[in-house]
């Protein structure tokens, strides 16, 4: 009896034994490592602007209306046929007409604020050219005229200077007779017409209310003002003027 209590007392001491180094190998392991959660992608900034108003583009308020139909939008070339940096544009110009979608109608305004170089004669004659309906066919002609064959030229090609004898009406009348037939004497008395005469007012006030200091300067439907220089270059501004557009035919 004796021998039994001593071996009950010898395997429970083994049992205590073997559970306690079970309770500190359990103790000694290393916690199980919580699943940690997929992380979320940190959303892309959004791309800044290409064209920024006030950079690019600039407001015109209040804004001018254009009178066109619902779905039209125009698009204005404000120039000077003796403007120099307006002939150096025209190529591109034409590029930006063949560019734009076939809800756009492409509108010229003569600017006068430069006398010293001629330029309220040359805007007497595009408005004078436009009344009789003869403006766009000789529009290219024109720049040419004052530009490259010297016909209309405000330049002294020997000396580089303003001519003494800058183009007068009656030459520019004589233009339009030799490229479009319309007689020099009617040319003449149209550009003195009331007509002709009010037309140059609006013009007038058009540019004053588009804030226009510079040719050549590009007018979308009234409302923003833009140049070669704020649009980065010629291409920039093609770009820049259809991106109008499409803001605008929404």
């Amino acid at each position: 009896m004796k021998l039994f209590v001593s071996m009950v007392a010898a395997f429970s001491l083994v049992s205590g034994i073997f559970g306690a180094a079970s309770s500190a190998r359990a103790a000694a392991a290393p916690p199980t490592p919580a699943s940690t959660p997929a992380s979320t992608p940190t959303p892309a900034a959004p791309a800044a602007p290409k064209w920024v108003e006030g950079r690019n583009y600039f407001p015109i308020v209040p804004a001018r209306p254009t009178g066109l139909p619902a779905g039209k939008v125009q698009v204005t070339e404000v120039f000077s046929y003796a403007c120099p940096a307006c002939n150096q544009f025209q190529p591109h110009m034409r590029k930006l007409e063949r560019s734009v979608p076939s809800n756009v109608v492409i509108d010229f305004v003569p600017a006068s604020f430069n006398p010293a170089e001629d330029w309220p004669m040359f805007q007497l004659a595009y408005v004078t050219a436009q009344t009789l309906g003869i403006a766009d066919k000789t529009h290219d002609a024109m720049f040419d005229a004052v530009w490259t064959t010297g016909e209309l030229a405000t330049t002294d090609s020997s000396t580089g200077g303003l001519k003494s004898h800058m183009p007068t009406i009656e030459d520019a009348a004589r233009f339009y007779e030799k490229h479009a037939g319309v007689p020099a004497a009617k040319f003449v008395a149209t550009s003195k017409s009331f007509g002709v005469d009010s037309q140059v007012r609006i013009d007038e006030e058009a540019i004053k209310q588009f804030g226009v200091d510079r040719t050549p300067t590009i007018v979308v439907n009234g409302k923003y003002r833009l140049q070669v220089e704020s649009a980065g270059g010629p291409d920039g501004l093609i770009e820049l003027v259809n991106w109008l557009v499409a803001k605008e035919s929404k």
